[in-house]
């Protein structure tokens, strides 16, 4: 039920993290003068780190879901197998953001 949930909450947040990083991407790239709120904003590092810690769980909770629509009959085992590798696959990527600029 967690995984169901989780899937469908972050699935909608993503949405609105990547309609926010579009708009704000949108008044950047205008010739006029850029508003300040708009680049804070864009370059928010909390929500760049919400955003790839939510595509990973997200995207492996998905992977999950369709090796058990396929037939994969140990649930509990992708469970974790899922989660240890979307943190590993999240710590990787959260440190490359905080280390390449």
């Amino acid at each position: 039920m967690f995984i169901w949930l989780f899937h469908r909450i972050s699935g909608v947040t993503l949405i609105v993290l990547f309609g926010i990083k579009i708009l704000t991407s949108f008044f950047l790239f205008t010739k006029d003068k850029k508003p300040d709120w708009a680049l804070s904003l864009h370059r928010h590092p909390v929500l760049d780190v919400l955003i790839l810690v939510l595509f990973t769980f997200h995207s492996l909770y998905g992977l999950r879901t369709v090796a058990i629509d396929l037939g994969y009959r140990k649930e509990k085992q992708l469970f974790w197998v899922a989660n240890i590798a979307a943190a590993v696959i999240s710590l990787a990527l959260i440190v490359l953001y905080f280390t390449v600029k």
